[in-house]
């Protein structure tokens, strides 16, 4: 079962995702800050993250960079209610940008999609 760390400040997106997920599949962590995420990717790699962007203390674009340094192949999706972050820099790291929505359709088709590429019989290295 695949595993998923969904980064979330707001506790009502952290149990929605965690159960719609769940009921998808998935085996589904959850973390407060950025912090606290990057503390449990560490101790056990998830084979996808989802990160929101505005977050108390360490922001979801400083972890980005950070998981990046340890995980350079990990998927990572930026969930964000501000659709202007699209244009920093530092959220082209990700491998999607979806704007939150009550509708969970387009991140579980992003999420089937990323963890799905080995399947394919593609390799999970990106030529750069």
């Amino acid at each position: 079962m695949k595993t998923i760390l969904v980064v979330d400040d707001e506790e009502a997106i952290r149990l929605l995702y965690r159960e719609e997920l769940s009921e998808a599949g998935y085996q589904v962590q959850v973390a407060a800050n950025g912090s606290e995420a990057l503390r449990m990717a560490q101790q056990s790699r998830p084979d996808l993250m989802t990160i929101d962007i505005k977050m108390p203390g360490m922001d979801g674009i400083e972890l980005l960079r950070k998981v990046r340094e340890i995980y350079r192949d990990l998927p990572i999706i930026i969930c964000t209610a501000y659709g202007d972050f699209k244009r920093d820099f530092g959220t082209w790291a990700s491998d999607a940008y979806l704007t939150k929505s009550a509708d969970l359709a387009e991140l579980k088709d992003k999420i089937r999609e990323l963890l799905g590429r080995p399947s394919h019989g593609e390799k999970t290295s990106r030529a750069g």
